[in-house]
């Protein structure tokens, strides 16, 4: 089932000047690229089930659990400044 095609109008959307050569082609290709898109609708069948992945997947997170990490002071040791027991940054927002 072959497409027609405004190839003009979609040159003008697309803000390009287009040769006579550059037209017939750029139709045909389009045209092949819409058909392939109908044919991708006429494949999912009303039995299969829509689904977010092809294969089904579980649960892939690890599970939280609690670990050592550093001490404050070993995270603050090499800040570039710092603010009681914080990382002193700029301010982002101007306030008043």
């Amino acid at each position: 089932m072959p497409v027609e095609i405004d190839i003009d109008h979609v040159a003008k959307l697309a803000r390009l000047d287009l040769t006579a050569e550059e037209k017939e082609r750029l139709r045909a290709q389009l045209g092949l690229i819409l058909e392939y898109a109908a044919k991708v609708g006429e494949a999912a069948g009303a039995d299969v089930p829509p689904s977010a992945y092809a294969i089904p997947r579980a649960n892939v997170l690890r599970p939280d659990e609690p670990v050592p990490s550093l001490s404050r002071e070993e995270v603050l040791a090499n800040a570039p400044e710092r603010e009681a027991d914080r990382f002193k940054v700029p301010p982002i927002a101007e306030v008043g």
